[in-house]
């Protein structure tokens, strides 16, 4: 699979993810494998989870979406992000995590960056560019 990101941004990330960061900008990606393609009801049973895993969680909401390449079910919430460790400042974000499926396989990208910032047409660009190889 492959995924289009901004130029110039930091690559990390340990061996089965990857993470793209700028500023307060971060986009991740996760394979995965699955026996059946993700849905709302599925997706929205991750979010125990990220309740202690995203300080201040709120749900936003779940919903089936189309993209360029592909279907994707669209788990949208907010929360803090980590302390930064020079400033020692929190910001709170904003997410959109699509889960997109073939075959067996699962990807989950994972857009965040901070509230109230005009992030709809980069995100949009980076979801509709994923692309099963």
């Amino acid at each position: 699979m492959s995924v289009k990101v901004p130029e110039g941004w930091a690559r990390t990330g340990p061996p089965s993810d990857t993470v793209f960061t700028d500023k307060l900008n971060r986009i991740e990606i996760r394979p995965g494998r699955a026996s059946a393609p993700p849905t709302p009801t599925s997706v929205r049973n991750q979010v125990a989870r990220l309740r202690t895993q995203v300080p201040r969680f709120a749900m936003g909401s779940v919903k089936q979406v189309s993209r360029t390449s592909a279907h994707a079910v669209l788990l949208t919430y907010q929360g803090d992000s980590r302390q930064d460790p020079v400033t020692g400042k929190v910001v709170r974000d904003a997410f959109e995590q699509y889960t997109f499926y073939r075959s067996g396989r699962l990807l989950t990208l994972t857009l965040s960056g901070p509230t109230n910032a005009d992030n709809v047409d980069p995100w949009r660009i980076v979801s509709d560019s994923v692309r099963w190889l």
